[in-house]
């Protein structure tokens, strides 16, 4: 066994490939002695994701070699869904196996086969931002959906108070603004896929807030960060430019 994890708040691994599944239908996982780590590309590159996890985001964290493992997201959520909020999630692997153990009133434990990868685990593009914010993140997430009701696309605006999110349609438009009270010196727009964010909001759960780096007509990237530092799920997506309308 190349390593061995146990978690007693299940919700963390839970929440989290609740929001990765929805972006992609496998991932690579990197298991060493600085954590727990996974990243994928979405199929259209579109879309990336990164779950980053420190060894102390556990209640027992061990790793005799590191291992790099390919798994189907599909496969390991269903069986997450199946978890008690009161199981201990215990997680290992053996030479085909991603192994997932429940501990509770019973114990199960499932195994899924790994898929055969020749590639390595993909790496977001360096980017830099001079603006960033962090807002509530079911305050974001109320936006998306707010925006929906208009089109299937919205903008993000930074400027030196506001944090405005808009869209317009053929039947209408809206508008809304949140003092971020930040310290934002460049006003930045950008233009995304509602249906891509609605997917990547379903980690609203993961973090009370999330961060989010925007500039001009570029990729936008968000940080759920948790209160401890022990961890972040983070995802980049790429704008939707005015000559793709």
């Amino acid at each position: 066994m190349a390593f061995k994890i146990v978690l007693s708040d299940n919700s963390l691994i839970k929440e989290s490939f609740e929001a990765i599944t929805a972006i992609v239908d496998e991932v690579i996982c990197i298991v060493d002695s600085e954590g727990f780590r996974v990243s994928a590309l979405d199929r259209s590159h579109i879309a990336f994701v990164n779950l980053d996890l420190k060894p102390t985001a556990f209640d027992e964290f061990e790793c005799e070699t590191p291992e790099k493992i390919a798994i189907d997201t599909q496969e390991v959520n269903q069986i997450l869904k199946r978890m008690k909020k009161t199981d201990v999630l215990n997680l290992s692997c053996d030479e085909g196996n991603f192994i997932i153990g429940l501990k509770g009133d019973v114990d199960r434990e499932f195994k899924i086969r790994l898929i055969d990868v020749e590639y390595e685990a993909p790496q977001p593009p360096a980017l830099t931002y001079n603006s960033r914010i962090e807002v509530p993140s079911t305050l974001v997430k109320d936006c998306i959906t707010d925006m929906e009701l208009f089109s299937d696309k919205l903008y993000f605006l930074f400027d030196q108070d506001y944090f405005r999110v808009k869209s317009d349609g053929e039947f209408g438009d809206a508008d809304i603004a949140y003092i971020h009270g930040e310290d934002i010196n460049e006003a930045v727009k950008s233009c995304y896929s509602i249906p891509k964010l609605k997917e990547i909001f379903k980690a609203s759960k993961f973090s009370e807030y999330v961060e989010i780096c925007l500039g001009n007509d570029m990729p936008v990237t968000f940080n759920f960060k948790l209160v401890s530092d022990d961890g972040n799920l983070g995802f980049l997506l790429a704008p939707r430019l005015e000559e793709e309308e």
